[in-house]
């Protein structure tokens, strides 16, 4: 079931950027393609033509002497579609970019054939570090279909051809802090020279990516690894991809080794109708953006490729409720915090029992400062893990596994808090500064804040005596 629920998740990174608004062919940002997870012949990357040739990822697992894990290896493969005209001689047809039978219309256009390839199991005491190699072959071919009119004429054809393509999966392991550490990697093993970018591409795995599945043994979050395997986690080694926990929610037995960045468990939201293959934009923009297509441009778009067809059919066909549905669902992520009020510290708050402030203002214009005096980010507490975190309190940061990847960056250094902040929805953000950044009195300043939840930061000790005063501060900006 595990493997079931990743799949979906996985489906959505091998097309992500397959093919992008407005779905046609003539758009410039479709003609020059291909996605994420390339693996690219070797010797490509070096001479310009495309992309590494491989990529490569560390995981944790909890293992007894039983334990093995499979492997899935999912990508694309390019797969040219030509459109060839009929001729006088039956046995002769001739090569356009377009073809036009009754109301349908045909492009030469580059597709792609999916491919997910289940290799050996492997178990995991047998690995060593001298590990297994796992050739994968996947056979070029040609097909053709024929293109006919109503009384059965052949008018013309496609020709769809694809190039073989040759990889290894490599695994093998370590023991770490009673922890085994599988590392896997992927490349390309393709041994024709290429000589430009179209032959580079037609040699390469597109959107490449792993599911493994253990057996009797349990993957440990990386993103939130548990305090015994903290150190582990920390020495762990990815390169253009990350391993994160895919299925339902606490399960361990399935990691998706990703060429985008995502977050343990994710999952395809269950409002979402159908793939769009632009994440970068919201399923509710996109299908409205579709809707407001002129009948040519949803011709082309149909004409270019059969899924972005399925795309404008599927825009086309909504119903006004199913439109409302892709408003979005409003959720509560954050459990309750306690929160002090400087006058009464002792009285713990729990922010969920709390209305959300109100806009009346009473005689006070809305813009003016005194409308909201009763807020004072600048003393205003926040409790963390049982401390009472406000300015200039030491935190280190700790982004959760719904931060996004900017976020990460920052994850373990340490920070100032300059103030807390309460919503309108009584959601408390606390904005800090990092000690190590040279400009952080010139952010703190301008009032360019990092923005963090109380579960992201961890609090630390107050800084020593004689260290930078708040007065110091001052006179500094001054």
């Amino acid at each position: 079931m595990s493997l079931e629920q990743a799949r979906t998740v996985a489906d959505a990174v091998l097309f992500e950027g397959y093919l992008l608004y407005p779905y046609r062919a003539t758009s410039r940002k479709n003609q020059v393609r291909w996605q994420f997870g390339v693996l690219g012949p070797p010797g490509a990357a070096e001479a310009g033509l495309g992309e590494e040739a491989s990529m490569s990822a560390q995981c944790l697992l909890r293992s007894g002497p039983a334990g093995r894990v499979s492997v899935h290896l999912r990508f694309l493969q390019l797969q040219t579609r030509s459109v060839e005209r009929a001729t006088d001689d039956p046995a002769r047809f001739e090569p356009v970019d377009q073809l036009s039978v009754g109301a349908r219309s045909w492009l030469s256009w580059d597709e792609a054939a999916e491919h997910e390839i289940e290799l050996d199991q492997c178990l995991l005491s047998a690995l060593g570090e001298q590990g297994r190699e796992l050739p994968v072959d996947v056979a070029g071919g040609e097909d053709v279909e024929h293109l006919l009119d109503d009384d059965g004429t052949i008018l013309g054809r496609l020709v769809r051809r694809r190039w073989p393509l040759h990889a290894v999966v490599s695994l093998h392991t370590t023991t770490v802090d009673g922890f085994e550490r599988l590392t896997l990697s992927m490349a390309n093993a393709a041994t024709e020279p290429v000589d430009d970018k179209d032959a580079a591409i037609r040699s390469s795995l597109i959107g490449a990516h792993l599911l493994v599945q253990t057996h009797d043994a349990g993957f440990v979050s990386l993103l939130e690894p548990p305090d015994e395997a903290s150190r582990a986690a920390k020495g762990c080694l990815q390169r253009r991809c990350w391993p994160v926990l895919a299925g339902a929610p606490g399960d361990t037995d399935v990691v998706l080794v990703s060429p985008i960045i995502l977050y343990d468990y994710p999952e395809v939201a269950e409002q979402s109708a159908g793939a769009l293959f632009d994440s970068t934009e919201i399923d509710e923009i996109l299908t409205l953006r579709v809707m407001t297509l002129t009948d040519e441009e949803k011709a082309e778009a149909r004409a270019t490729d059969p899924r972005a067809a399925e795309i404008i059919d599927r825009c086309d066909a909504m119903s006004p409720e199913g439109l409302a549905e892709l408003h979005g669902i409003l959720r509560d992520p954050h459990a309750g915090m306690a929160v002090t009020v400087p006058d009464t510290a002792e009285e713990l708050v729990d922010v969920r029992d709390l209305d959300p402030p109100t806009f009346e203002t009473g005689d006070v214009p809305w813009w003016d400062p005194e409308a909201d005096a009763s807020v004072r980010p600048d003393v205003d507490t926040v409790l963390i893990n049982g401390v009472a975190v406000s300015r200039d309190s030491l935190v280190r940061i700790q982004p959760s596994r719904r931060a996004d990847a900017q976020d990460l960056f920052f994850a373990g250094q340490t920070a100032r808090v300059s103030a807390v902040h309460s919503d309108v929805d009584g959601n408390i953000h606390v904005a800090v500064v990092l000690v190590d950044d040279p400009a952080a009195d010139l952010h703190e300043w301008y009032g360019r804040f990092l923005y963090f939840a109380p579960d992201e930061l961890e609090p630390l000790a107050p800084p020593p005596v004689g260290d930078v005063s708040p007065e110091h501060r001052e006179e500094s900006r001054s």
